[in-house]
């Protein structure tokens, strides 16, 4: 640009560097690799319990999460992103989880017309907190949600998900506690002998306690705070206050669980974070990541269909966080995938250039992952320098496209990861064929 200035005119300033917003942030190569592995595990598991993907908006309408998740809840009162539209007004915020989300699209498309739904997404949500290991402003979750059938065994089902997904992805430190939130009515019995007990220990409750006292008190149960253990411990448990069908309900999911050799304690403290949750709660906890220990939780939550206007109908559904499940991975020293191409093309001249690239299209269409090797300019780099980076690829072969194979109709393919640098040419027509009876190991060695 300097060339159209104007002479002695001053030189402009140069452009502030820009950075991404605290906790939010970028996922490169090759990380980016193992979130994709993650998924498509999730998606295969998704596929056999014949779960169907879908897909929300990242911004609702702000009503949505207040009147679903509660008001006096740690994420609608402090923890939100939420902005007024300057174009219309609209109260609008991006989403801090995705079940409502969710919910308001199975309401909005009338989706349960047909009958029940088995549903999963994946995204990023977004909260406004302390980034922290494993915890993030904008952080990514996958979800199940059941909508549409009110028997325990959906409830089992979930659980069971779940717990398939941590054996596929070889995770052995998590433990499932189950918890049950009962209805309604029986919440409410619960409430009042609750709030009794903590206010004869009101001297021991901290500042947050006391301010949820009488807006949530089951909130309370939930604390971290050591010095107000011993009272949460010996408060009224929830427990003992459901009826009939509620404990039978949450002794149908143990009984499939038990059958199914899933392990789990039960916590009557276990109450989860939003207002829109009843009978069956529960938690995925590791050890392995300190305070941050829970990476998968839900419940079901049979009244938030009615909540956000629809008809009512009982749902389920859990979601995970997907950086700490990767974190997990890391922590407990589980192999994760690195990529690499299949094949990585050598053109020692220019010349070979359209050749070169006709055979890797034929490479690619027949699925095989094949890199270019990339010049500057008029030059191809030497040969050793193009080695060199074929072996940094990862690539299990190198091709070769020199010019005395070339006039032969020929390409040389040089093993890469043998140990001994095995050499041999093909033919360049049969050099697809050759790459597609390799295609199995070659497509099992990348993504296994």
């Amino acid at each position: 640009m300097s060339e159209f200035l104007p002479e002695n005119s001053p030189k402009p300033a140069k452009a502030q560097k820009l950075v991404g917003v605290k906790g939010m942030n970028d996922v490169l190569p090759p990380d980016s690799a193992r979130w994709e592995w993650l998924e498509a595990k999730v998606r295969n598991l998704m596929s056999r319990y014949a779960y169907r993907n879908i897909r929300t908006p990242i911004v609702e309408p702000t009503a949505l999460f207040v009147r679903g998740l509660g008001e006096v809840t740690d994420i609608v009162e402090k923890e939100m992103y939420s902005f007024e539209d300057r174009l219309n007004g609209e109260q609008l915020t991006l989403r801090p989880e995705c079940t409502a989300g969710v919910v308001r699209a199975v309401v909005e498309h009338n989706m349960l017309y047909e009958g029940g739904k088995r549903l999963y997404y994946m995204g990023p949500m977004f909260r406004h907190e302390r980034p922290q290991r494993g915890r993030y402003r904008q952080f990514h979750q996958i979800g199940a949600e059941v909508l549409g059938f009110a028997g325990a065994e959906v409830d089992a089902e979930l659980i069971l998900l779940a717990d398939a997904l941590w054996k596929e992805l070889g995770l052995k430190d998590v433990r499932l506690e189950l918890n049950s939130l009962g209805q309604p009515h029986e919440r409410l019995l619960h409430r009042a002998a609750l709030i009794a007990h903590l206010e004869q220990h009101a001297d021991l409750l901290d500042e947050e306690a006391k301010r949820r006292l009488h807006s949530n008190p089951l909130r309370i149960l939930d604390t971290k705070n050591p010095a107000m253990l011993g009272v949460v411990e010996s408060a009224p448990r929830l427990l003992d206050f459901l009826g009939e069908a509620s404990l039978a309900h949450f002794h149908g999911v143990q009984a499939i669980l038990d059958a199914n050799g899933v392990s789990y304690s039960i916590n009557p403290r276990l109450v989860r974070g939003m207002d829109y949750y009843n009978l069956t709660v529960f938690e995925f906890i590791t050890t392995s990541l300190g305070s941050q220990g829970t990476i998968c939780g839900g419940g079901r939550y049979d009244y938030l269909l009615e909540q956000v206007g629809g008809k009512a109908a009982p749902a389920v559904g859990w979601a995970l966080g997907v950086e700490r499940v990767l974190e997990l991975i890391k922590e407990q020293g589980e192999p994760l995938p690195e990529p690499a191409p299949d094949v990585y093309a050598i053109v020692p001249e220019t010349a070979a250039l359209p050749v070169a690239m006709q055979v890797l299209q034929a490479l690619r269409a027949n699925g095989v992952s094949a890199q270019m090797h990339a010049g500057s300019g008029d030059s191809m780099g030497s040969m050793k320098s193009q080695f060199k980076k074929a072996d940094a690829s990862g690539a299990r072969f190198a091709l070769v496209f020199g010019a005395e194979e070339l006039a032969q109709g020929l390409v040389a393919v040089k093993s890469l990861r043998d140990g001994e640098g095995a050499q041999r040419t093909e033919s360049l027509a049969s050099v697809a064929a050759w790459a597609y009876s390799l295609q199995s190991p070659l497509q099992s060695a990348t993504s296994s």
